[in-house]
């Protein structure tokens, strides 16, 4: 069965974007963009070129999810272990910043690790928005 992945956007504000991405899994995902900057609503006239990663609440079954800032070599932000379920809040000082060098797009990716036939994953994010 091909995976079977969706995203919803909660929230598109001046400030925050709220993203959900859920995944039914049966092979890896590598490098695939969940939060893509380019699509976010501006700021005026002003485009969305990146976020912070601000908060995460997250429940997995069986594979482990891998949030990477989107780079020619991706940066690891977190990784979120298998068969689990959490809540990690950064908003304390201000949000994880994009440190991604070269190459960076401000989009964030997900890669999954030790992926098994029905694996899942549901993700909150809390982003961020910044502009420029």
């Amino acid at each position: 069965m091909p995976n079977v992945l969706t995203s919803q956007t909660i929230l598109d504000g001046e400030r925050l974007a709220i993203i959900k991405v859920t995944g039914l899994v049966d092979t890896a995902e590598t490098g695939v963009v969940k939060v893509d900057v380019s699509t976010l609503n501006p700021q005026g006239a002003l485009p969305c070129t990146g976020c912070k990663l601000n908060k995460i609440w997250y429940q997995l079954h069986g594979c482990e999810v891998e949030l990477q800032w989107a780079a020619a070599t991706p940066l690891m932000i977190v990784a979120l272990p298998q068969n689990n379920s959490y809540f990690m809040d950064y908003s304390e000082f201000g949000g994880i910043p994009n440190n991604a060098g070269a190459g960076k797009t401000g989009d964030i990716t997900f890669t999954t690790r030790d992926v098994s036939a029905g694996d899942t994953y549901s993700i909150v994010m809390e982003v961020i928005k910044t502009y420029g």
